[in-house]
C-alpha cells in the first residue's frame, strides 16, 4: 500500500456551512457571562450619555477570550468573529482598537475593582473551597500565597517606554502577581524595559492592588514569596506593616543575596548543624542541606532588618558546568539563602517552602502564550491596557480548571494552557438549528468529547450573582 493513499480523491473547498472552528473558546465566553466578569466589565466601562454599537464590558472579555485561545494579536478577534452563529455580534479589530483607547487610568481602577468582585463571587463557587497550596508533600491550609516576580518582554519595533534591558535585550519589564493556590493572574505593572529589578515601589504598588483582589474572607492568613529582587529593607518593613493589621497574618519568604557577611556567618555554622533538604515531594533531597544563619550574623547588619527576619541557606553540590564563586570553589559547596519571618515548622519545609515559589515561572511562562509576549501598540497605556486583559485570560483558564474541569471534565483539569487549547478550545463543532434551539455537536470521534460536553454542563450549573 502506497504511503500517500490516504490522500487520494481528497480535495478542499471553501464553501462549508454550519461549522464552528473554535467551539471551546464559546466555553470560555459562557463562563465570563455566568461569573458576572461580563457585566462587571460593561459597569466599569459604562459613559454617560454615550452608547457604542459595541457594548465596551463585551468588547474587554472576548478579547480577554480570544487571548485564552491562544491570540497574539488584535487581528485574531476575528476568529471569533467567525462563530458568529453561535456568539451573536463580536467586534472588530477597529473597535477593539477604540476600546483600548479608552482605558484610562480611571477605567483600570474600576476594573480592577470589578474582577475583585467576579473573583469574591468564583472562590463563593468553588466545589471543594479554596485549593490549598503544595508544598512538600503536604500543604498550607488555608494560607493564600501570592508570588511576586518580574520578566521581560522584548519587543522588535519602537515603542513608547521600550528600553534596553538588564538581559541586553530590548522592550519591556513588567511585574505580576499570581495566586499561588488557584494560578489567577492577580495584578500587573507594566515597566519600562531598564525598570529595576528590585525596585520597592513597584513591588508595593502591585502587591498592593494583588491583595485587594484576594476576597475579604481569605486575607486572614497571607504568604508573600519573591525572589532576592524583593529582598529591599523598604518592602521587607511594609511585609511586616501589613501583618500588623488586625486580623490579618502576613508572612514573607524572600530570597537573600550571599555577602561577605553572610559568609562569614556560613563558616561559623558546625557540620552537625547542617540538616537535610526536603524535595518537593517531601523526601530527603540527596546532597541538599540547610542551616539557620540568624544568630550567627553581625549583630550591626541584623539591626537593619525587621527584628522577626530569620536568615535561612542551603548548601548543595553544584550541577557538572555550574559557575561557582570563589567562596563556593573553596569547599564545592553551592550556596542560596531566603529570609523568612515565620517563627514555626523546620528548616528543610521552610526552605523547600520558599522554593516552591519557582512556580511562578511557569505562570508567566503561561501568560507570554495568552498575550504577555507580544504587546500591540506603540502607545504604552494601550499597552497597559493589554497587560490587564491578558491578567482576565489568565483568570479565566484558572476559573475553568476549578469551576468547570470537574466530575466527567477531570482528564482536562491537567493540562496545561497550550494542551488545554489544542484538546477543547479549538475543537471544531457542527452547529445545527431546530424545534428553536442551536445545537453545537462537538465529533463523538474526538477522544475528549464527552469531557468537553461535561465542561459547558458545569458551566451553565454556575450560579448567576445577585
Amino acid at each position: 500500500m502506497k504511503r500517500t493513499s490516504w490522500s487520494t480523491g481528497l480535495s478542499v473547498t471553501g464553501d462549508g456551512v454550519g461549522v464552528v472552528a473554535h467551539a471551546g473558546s464559546v466555553a470560555t465566553r459562557l463562563l465570563g457571562d455566568r461569573t458576572g466578569l461580563t457585566s462587571e466589565l460593561s459597569k466599569a466601562m459604562t459613559r454617560s450619555r454615550f452608547n457604542p454599537g459595541h457594548d465596551r464590558g463585551r468588547v474587554l472579555a472576548d478579547v480577554a477570550v480570544m487571548l485564552a485561545d491562544g491570540g497574539e494579536a488584535i487581528a485574531d478577534i476575528d476568529v471569533l468573529r467567525h462563530q458568529a452563529g453561535v456568539l451573536g455580534p463580536v467586534a472588530s479589530a477597529p473597535t477593539v482598537w477604540r476600546t483600548l483607547k479608552v482605558v484610562t487610568p480611571g477605567r483600570l481602577k474600576k476594573i480592577a475593582a470589578a474582577r475583585a468582585r467576579v473573583r469574591r463571587h468564583v472562590w463563593s463557587q468553588l466545589p471543594d473551597g479554596l485549593p490549598a497550596s503544595k508544598v512538600a508533600g503536604t500543604d498550607l491550609g488555608d494560607v493564600v500565597v501570592l508570588d511576586i516576580d518580574a520578566t521581560v518582554v522584548i519587543t522588535h519595533s519602537e515603542k513608547e517606554n521600550a528600553a534596553a534591558t538588564f538581559k541586553r535585550t530590548f522592550g519591556f519589564h513588567p511585574i505580576g502577581v499570581w495566586c499561588d493556590n488557584t494560578t489567577e493572574f492577580l495584578a500587573a505593572k507594566l515597566r519600562a524595559g531598564n525598570a529595576g529589578s528590585n525596585t520597592t515601589t513597584d513591588h508595593i504598588e502591585v502587591l498592593t492592588d494583588a491583595i485587594a483582589q484576594v476576597p475579604g474572607t481569605h486575607r486572614k492568613r497571607l504568604l508573600i514569596r519573591s525572589d532576592g529582587a524583593g529582598a529591599s529593607h523598604g518592602l521587607l518593613d511594609w511585609l511586616t506593616e501589613q501583618g500588623q493589621v488586625r486580623g490579618r497574618s502576613v508572612e514573607y519568604s524572600v530570597g537573600f543575596a550571599i555577602t561577605e557577611k553572610l559568609r562569614n556567618a556560613i563558616d561559623l555554622v558546625p557540620e552537625k548543624i547542617w540538616a537535610p533538604a526536603s524535595d518537593a515531594d517531601g523526601s530527603v533531597r540527596e546532597g541538599g542541606d540547610v542551616a539557620e544563619l540568624t544568630g550567627l550574623i553581625d549583630k550591626s547588619v541584623m539591626a537593619k532588618w525587621p527584628t522577626a527576619m530569620r536568615v535561612i541557606v542551603r548548601r548543595e553540590r553544584p550541577h557538572p558546568g555550574a559557575q561557582l564563586s570563589l567562596f563556593e570553589e573553596r569547599d564545592g559547596w553551592r550556596y542560596q539563602a531566603f529570609v523568612t519571618n515565620t517563627t514555626t515548622g523546620q528548616l528543610a519545609f521552610l526552605e523547600a517552602r520558599h522554593r516552591a515559589h519557582a512556580r511562578v515561572e511557569d505562570r508567566i511562562r503561561h501568560a507570554k502564550d495568552s498575550g504577555l509576549g507580544r504587546f500591540p501598540s506603540r502607545e504604552f497605556d494601550i499597552n497597559q491596557a493589554w497587560l490587564t486583559l491578558v491578567q482576565i485570560a489568565a483568570d479565566l483558564t484558572a476559573w475553568t480548571r476549578l469551576l468547570a474541569l470537574t466530575g466527567d471534565a477531570t482528564i482536562l483539569a491537567a493540562c496545561e494552557p497550550k494542551a488545554l487549547r489544542y484538546r477543547f478550545l479549538h475543537v471544531p463543532a457542527r452547529l445545527t438549528h431546530g424545534a428553536r434551539r442551536r445545537r453545537l455537536r462537538i465529533p463523538e470521534s474526538w477522544p475528549w468529547a464527552a469531557a468537553i460536553v461535561a465542561v459547558f454542563a458545569n458551566i451553565a450549573a454556575i450560579p448567576q450573582p445577585v
